[in-house]
């Protein structure tokens, strides 16, 4: 990121300002979006972060890789957001297990090459919601057990919880995806790499 446009940005440039935006955007909306399934409520709570993040780029140590500092003001916009609107307490429903789904012979490792990423996050926005942060969190932007829990006022053993929660109906959804498109597969089960345990 251009040191000088956060410069101008600090001292208040809206010219520079709005580019700082245009140059953000479009990694801060796919943050958005895979917390946030309504494109509309992506946008409103982009803006909201990336009020935050200009009026913290005082703040802001250019050592830091700057979009790794964005990203993070963002994912904590998300979480206040979903701290004011849910109950964080309340037992969310997990879809049980049908025990014929899990004799099916399915070559899980065609998924990665027959599933394309919008597929994926589209799958993702299937889940329950507080499973779908979950999985967020600890799979794709890399946050721990720990950390999870205190964003979300969950323990850790609940944050892995619903991590193997997103994770098992995320193994179904692949493999009901794959029976459909391509039928029965030969072969014995393989495991799904959905993330699996660093």
């Amino acid at each position: 990121m251009d040191h000088n446009l956060i410069k101008q940005c600090i001292t208040g440039q809206r010219h520079a300002q709005f580019l700082l935006y245009e140059n953000c955007f479009p990694w801060l909306m796919q943050v958005c979006l895979r917390y946030m399934p309504d494109e509309t409520e992506a946008r409103a709570i982009l803006n909201s972060g990336f009020l935050k993040i200009i009026m913290n780029l005082n703040r802001y140590n250019p050592d830091v890789p700057f979009e790794a500092w964005g990203k993070r003001i963002m994912i904590n916009t998300i979480i206040d957001a979903f701290r004011k609107t849910q109950s964080l307490r309340r037992k969310v429903e997990i879809v049980e297990l049908d025990h014929t789904a899990e004799s099916r012979h399915v070559d899980y490792n065609q998924a990665e090459l027959l599933l394309e990423a919008e597929q994926y996050q589209r799958m993702i926005h299937q889940l329950p919601e507080i499973p779908r942060k979950v999985f967020n969190l600890y799979a794709i932007d890399g946050y721990s057990h720990a950390e999870i829990g205190e964003l979300l006022s969950i323990s850790p053993g609940t944050s892995k919880w619903y991590l193997n929660a997103a994770r098992q109906n995320l193994k179904e959804m692949i493999a009901s995806k794959l029976q459909k498109d391509q039928g029965p597969l030969k072969g014995p089960p393989r495991q799904i790499s959905v993330n699996q345990p660093r």
